[in-house]
């Protein structure tokens, strides 16, 4: 019987685990605890403004489902109402900026700093926040949140850049 690290581990087949196997379980429960937890804690700003942006785009999508209910736009159809077509480039836009936000911003918050990983990231939310407002109001209106997201990701994407070559440049 194989033990892996996990605290899931059923307590209900303590009872007839040999005392070998409570040690081995006990040794690999406090490995998990000590070292598995601590990398868990390291990166907690990271995870945190992940599930953000996660929450800001499933917010947008649950925006373009009212706007076809509301503007009468049936799926599969992709065009409609101006409102509902600003709706769905809301969304649009925030997949398109998550592909490159997210790996960026870990890299970062892994490499550079994991305090202003997350300081810049959730600068870049305020941004794309911004953005969604102002483009559902009218299209002129989202700049201001597109500037603030795109700083913040030039902040992350330059910074991560020149701190792998002085890292790389370092080891040889």
């Amino acid at each position: 019987m194989k033990i892996t690290p996990t605290l899931t581990f059923t307590y209900s087949l303590l009872p007839v685990l040999t005392r070998q196997l409570k040690c081995k379980l006990a040794y690999y429960l406090f490995i998990e605890l000590l070292f598995f937890q601590g990398v868990k804690q390291m990166l907690l700003g990271a995870s945190l403004i992940t599930v953000s942006a996660l929450l800001v785009y499933f917010v947008t999508i649950i925006n373009v489902g009212r706007a076809r209910a509301k503007y009468k736009v049936m799926p599969p159809a992709m065009t409609g109402d101006e409102n509902f077509e600003r709706a769905l480039r809301v969304q649009q836009n925030m997949l398109e900026q998550l592909v490159l936000f997210l790996p960026i911003m870990w890299i970062f918050s892994y490499y550079v700093s994991e305090l202003w990983g997350a300081i810049i990231g959730g600068v870049w939310i305020l941004g794309r926040v911004l953005y969604a407002w102002g483009y559902y109001q009218e299209a002129k209106k989202r700049m201001v949140g597109f500037g603030i997201s795109s700083l913040s990701i030039m902040a992350l994407l330059l910074t991560c850049l020149y701190s792998l070559t002085m890292a790389l440049v370092g080891s040889f």
